[in-house]
């Protein structure tokens, strides 16, 4: 029986997958849901994590093993709460694992902690990766052999809350015709702890060259970037959160602009999904979460996997998400 589209972990709730390739098998860093029964609000105070687990697949006919926690809220020196979407990375025989938690005094950052192996144990770092804010990093690795690290999320991940890398509680989410929030990014020096540059404007526009508009929610960034390569193509995707779709955009340069493409996946059971995509044995697999689990359940999400299909003309074919 094929376990695509299936919950992948059953004893524990899990969300906000990233998956990589490591050693000729698939590995699952997502982010664990409390099971707790609270109010939800826009700021995300139900997605009260305090510690990660990652999954080892030897391939994608094997439901993953738990390689057991990594680490925890505790082991997180400069942290108050809430470990959010997490990414991973491998340079050097090392493994780098990105994660963003609220610091203490409120403010969304990004950690970074390092292990030997990529099931871990990871090590924190005793501050965040200075020059960072909101949520859900990704690190890409390009060609080159160069790192860079992507991060940005609306409402309860603050990106909303910064111009020009400053913050001001004036700030508010682009309305209208206002060119929406970007993403961020910026390259990662070789010691893979620390930015090398500002963070940049990840800038997505339409067919037209035109930046997106903050009130074209069915288009613009909310959250969760991911970033991946095929052929000369960067393709950058990630949410639209309120619209509930995941989405795509390509560029020939790394910082874009990035054109937007088309949507990847319709919506979910629950609030919104959160995914990564990955090639593996010539195949291209999205990794995504919904709330099948739990019935709707936004705070307690189980995470999944299905193939991807690109056309001849590099466009992602789109999927239903409440196809199971």
């Amino acid at each position: 029986m094929s376990i695509e589209k299936k919950p992948l972990v059953n004893d524990l709730y899990t969300a906000d997958p990233s998956a990589h390739v490591f050693n000729g098998k698939i590995y699952i860093y997502p982010s664990h849901d409390e099971d707790i029964d609270v109010e939800n609000n826009d700021n995300g105070d139900q997605y009260d994590m305090k510690d990660y687990h990652v999954y080892e697949m030897k391939d994608t006919e094997t439901y993953p093993r738990d390689c057991g926690c990594v680490f925890t809220l505790k082991d997180v020196k400069w942290a108050s709460k809430q470990l959010w979407a997490p990414d991973c990375a491998e340079k050097d025989g090392k493994y780098f694992f990105y994660f963003p938690a609220r610091d203490k005094n409120g403010m969304f950052r990004v950690g970074v902690a390092v292990g030997d192996k990529p099931e871990g144990p990871f090590t924190p770092e005793d501050d965040y990766i200075q020059g960072t804010y909101s949520i859900d990093p990704c690190c890409f690795q390009d060609t080159d052999n160069k790192y860079y690290l992507t991060m940005g999320g609306l409402w309860g991940g603050q990106l909303d809350q910064y111009r020009n890398n400053k913050w001001s509680a004036d700030n508010k989410e682009p309305q209208g015709k206002e060119p929406a929030c970007t993403p961020k990014i910026a390259l990662l020096k070789d010691n893979m702890t620390e930015l090398a540059e500002e963070l940049r404007d990840l800038v997505i526009v339409d067919e037209n060259g035109d930046p997106l508009t903050g009130g074209d929610d069915v288009r613009r960034y909310f959250e969760d970037p991911w970033l991946f390569k095929k052929g000369d193509t960067y393709y950058f995707t990630y949410s639209t959160g309120t619209s509930h779709l995941l989405c795509y955009a390509t560029s020939k340069n790394v910082y874009g602009p990035y054109t937007y493409g088309g949507c990847i996946l319709s919506p979910v059971l629950g609030w919104t999904t959160h995914h990564s995509i990955i090639e593996y044995n010539g195949k291209w697999y999205l990794f995504y979460h919904d709330c099948e689990r739990s019935k709707g359940v936004n705070q307690k999400r189980n995470v999944k996997f299905r193939e991807l299909t690109f056309k001849p003309d590099g466009k992602i074919q789109t999927m239903d998400g409440f196809d199971r």
